[in-house]
């Protein structure tokens, strides 16, 4: 149906509480970049915080399908978001497709600018490291990277670890390593994140995803990158005042945006029956 005709119940728990999960993703050639890691990872967060939304996978991929087909799209941004619905209703199953924006070309070529926001991350908190629509803190370090004229805000935890940006992991090039936060720092466990760590067994580049990461780190590192489903891989040239490296995407970060590139264009070439997302589940 079109947006303007789309509604949500005013007692669901989605609108009253931000009580739903969601996960966006990349299609590209009419096909979902590793559609069952998403549906993976927003089925796990079902799980953890007991939503009852009462759909299978399958009719999750064959409806995703359906709404960007529905569109005309070949390339998209597709989301979906699942909530319990109100007590005396039924669960919420919103999925949209969108055309994939036309991000800034100087994002890649030049970098970004980033901050760092006042905000912090707490391993105590539940739902630190979900896909969940409670994303108001978020948009609130969003909002403090704007009045400074920046792209982004980085996050740090409660014990003053590094942890990821608002909407985005974060990778640094440091002592030879491509390093990222732990997930248990807590992070988002990121659908590129994966795939830029798998790319850097697949090209012999050293990587690290254990160890903790400190302020220290972050401004010592010759390259820092941003990894995100639709807008990819970006270079981070400045955080707050201080330049990274010589102030220009870096060799590792541009070698593995390109090897991305590259990856996302033979998943995404392949017909959906080759990929592991024609309908073929019926568990939650």
């Amino acid at each position: 149906m079109p947006a303007s005709r789309a509604s949500i119940n005013i007692s669901d728990p989605a609108f009253l509480h931000g009580a739903a999960v969601f996960t966006t993703m990349l299609a590209r050639n009419k096909v979902v970049f590793r559609f069952d890691q998403h549906l993976e990872r927003l089925s796990e967060n079902v799980r953890f915080l007991g939503l009852d939304t009462e759909v299978s996978t399958g009719a999750l991929v064959s409806d995703t399908y359906t709404t960007i087909e529905a569109n005309g799209l070949s390339d998209a941004r597709c989301r979906i978001t699942l909530s319990p619905g109100p007590p005396d209703g039924r669960p919420l199953v919103l999925i949209t497709a969108d055309p994939l924006p036309e991000y800034p070309e100087w994002w890649y070529s030049n970098g970004i600018s980033t901050v760092v926001t006042s905000l912090k991350q707490s391993r105590e908190d539940p739902i630190a490291g979900r896909k969940t629509s409670c994303y108001l803190p978020r948009i609130l370090a969003m909002r403090e990277a704007a009045a400074k004229k920046a792209d982004e805000a980085v996050w740090y935890t409660t014990d003053n670890h590094l942890a990821e940006a608002c909407f985005s992991n974060i990778f640094l090039w440091l002592d030879g390593k491509v390093k990222t936060p732990p997930k248990d720092t807590p992070v988002l466990p990121g659908i590129t994140r994966q795939a830029v760590l798998e790319l850097c067994d697949e090209l012999d580049i050293p990587s690290d995803e254990e160890s903790r990461l400190t302020v220290d780190d972050m401004l010592a590192a010759e390259e820092v990158f941003l990894t995100n489903s639709t807008m990819g891989i970006r270079p981070v040239a400045r955080i707050e005042r201080h330049e990274v490296g010589n102030g220009k995407p870096g060799e590792t970060t541009k070698k593995l945006a390109d090897a991305l590139v590259k990856l996302i264009r033979k998943e995404c070439s392949r017909d959906r029956s080759d990929t592991g997302t024609e309908p073929r589940t019926k568990g939650k």
